[in-house]
């Protein structure tokens, strides 16, 4: 049996066992996600080891982090981008697939560095720009919405979608 097939059918005992922790050990759970976007108006997702499906970039904000250190460090982490101007805040929505308790805040991420692609690891196994209306057939249904209300302004929805 394939490995990643294997990690993808524990993807929702997983998911459903740490947001059993966090629901204790925190009362909400934040994350970022940087839509961002080269001159061209390419986007850049990344795929994961433990997630299916094409992503925009980002994570979990540890307790004590602000939002802006957050989407700093996991645009490094995931795609070794550096920020060099400043990020406008897209919106906030609830990620109620996930939890009840869970929201993300998305930005839009126009001027940055990138020094080269990064390898793949274990955490992420593939990234890369695509144009927006070309996007990988895996990409999830949050991340085309998100990226609909970028590029064709569509209007934003408050939650987040599968």
């Amino acid at each position: 049996m394939n490995v990643q097939r294997l990690r993808l059918g524990f993807e929702p005992v997983l998911r459903r066992l740490f947001h059993q922790y966090w629901r204790f050990a925190r009362g909400m759970t934040l994350g970022v996600r940087g839509v961002v976007l080269d001159a061209d108006d390419r986007v850049f997702l990344v795929r994961h080891s433990y997630v299916a499906g094409w992503h925009l970039p980002g994570g979990g904000v540890e307790v004590g982090e602000a939002l802006g250190t957050a989407l700093q460090r996991e645009l490094m982490e995931e795609g070794r981008i550096e920020i060099s101007g400043e990020p406008e805040l897209h919106g906030i929505f609830l990620n109620s697939h996930v939890s009840p308790r869970d929201h993300v805040a998305v930005y839009i991420v126009r001027s940055f560095r990138q020094d080269r692609k990064p390898e793949p690891n274990r955490e992420i196994v593939d990234c890369g720009f695509f144009a927006a209306h070309a996007l990988p057939e895996e990409t999830t249904a949050g991340t085309r919405l998100r990226i609909a209300e970028i590029i064709d302004r569509v209007p934003p929805t408050p939650t987040w979608r599968r």
